[in-house]
Formats: structure tokens, C-alpha cells, sequence
């Protein structure tokens, strides 16, 4: 098992995003993920690998053009569920999303992911 599970499997995930080739991207993918990973994502709740790829492809067609996901903060795992920041940059290196995503991880891969894009509102008095 590795040393930080959940930050190799989001460091895989990133790679998995960022991949050249779609058949590249699969295979991190399978890495990364559990086959029934639940993906709650901008349009609600979907099931399996198939559903994140959906995710990843919709967001690699972004209208200012593709780009690269990062983390940019540390990965914060207390225990099998973990939280980790990432930003979007298009091809300029201009930030065009900005979130934080939380996963669960059984056995080492992510079974469930929840995407969470842009600041959380301030609370009013």
C-alpha cells in the first residue's frame, strides 16, 4: 500500500486528466478509481468510471480551450476520506476554475468524489 494513498490516487487522477491521449487517460483512470466510483459533479450525481471520464472530457472542452487541471494544495486525508484544492488553466496559464473536491477511498482508489468549483459564499450577518 502506498505510503499516502489518497494523494497518489489524486495525483493519478490529475495525471488522468492532463493525459494526451484518451487511451492514456483510461488507463490512469483505472488506476485512480474503483469502477463503481459514485461522481457527484456540476450536474448531479452519476455512477462508474464512465461518468468521471464524461466529467473530465466536458471540462477538457472548455470554451477558452483546453488546459491543464493542478492541485494546489496538500492533500488533507484524515483517515479514508480526504479534501485536496485544484485549479484549471487554459493553454495562456490563465486560472479559469478554481474548487476543492473531497474523495473516499477504499482500498487504496477513490470510490466516491464530490466537485466542488469555485468559493464558497460569505455568510451574511
Amino acid at each position: 500500500m502506498p505510503e499516502n494513498p489518497a494523494q497518489e490516487a489524486v495525483d493519478i487522477f490529475l495525471a488522468a486528466f492532463n493525459a494526451r491521449t484518451s487511451e492514456r487517460m483510461t488507463d490512469l483512470l483505472l488506476q485512480a478509481f474503483t469502477p463503481d466510483v459514485v461522481f457527484w459533479g456540476p450536474l448531479g450525481r452519476t455512477e462508474g468510471l464512465l461518468s468521471v471520464e464524461g466529467f473530465m472530457n466536458s471540462l477538457r472542452g472548455h470554451p477558452r480551450g483546453p488546459g491543464r487541471i493542478v492541485r494546489t494544495t496538500a492533500v488533507d486525508a484524515p483517515g479514508e476520506w480526504a479534501r485536496y484544492g485544484w485549479a484549471y488553466y487554459d493553454a495562456s496559464g490563465e486560472a479559469v476554475l478554481e474548487g476543492t473536491d473531497m474523495v473516499h477511498l477504499r482500498d487504496a482508489r477513490i470510490d466516491s468524489m464530490v466537485v466542488f468549483s469555485g468559493p464558497l459564499p460569505r455568510q451574511r450577518d
